[in-house]
């Protein structure tokens, strides 16, 4: 499954120079994940009543070219490797086609307490696993 998110630059994304702030990137890919996540039916909302959430453990970005203010970007997300307990989503962030970032998060499934916990089947269909 691959998944493609708009997203617009706005002024509180950029420095004093007019390019995205390094940080904001993740903030992108953070909210195309969530709308890939929606999209394939998962209600996070739900999970975490259940007393499951998921957490990023680690993020591997590299930053290939800026984007700056009024940009149209898209996020590509797809997902990578699956295991009992956490999977990995690659995330590109482009502008009209050329990658600006790519990105690998690892994301764990835990309960509230901070224990690991099986990932849900749903994350796994997304994988086709």
């Amino acid at each position: 499954m691959i998944h493609r998110w708009p997203i617009r630059v706005y002024y509180e994304d950029v420095d004093l120079a007019g390019i995205v702030y390094y940080a904001n990137y993740l903030r992108f890919i953070e909210r195309a994940r969530s709308e890939m996540v929606r999209e394939a039916g998962i209600d996070q909302a739900v999970m975490r009543a259940d007393g499951l959430v998921f957490a990023v453990r680690r993020v591997e970005a590299d930053y290939l070219r800026p984007a700056r203010y009024d940009d149209r970007l898209e996020v590509e997300t797809r997902m990578g490797t699956v295991s009992r307990a956490r999977f990995t989503m690659l995330q590109t962030v482009r502008r009209d086609g050329e990658p600006l970032l790519e990105a690998v998060v690892e994301v764990v499934c835990m309960d509230l307490e901070g224990r690991p916990r099986r990932i849900p089947e749903a994350v796994r269909a997304m994988a086709g696993t």
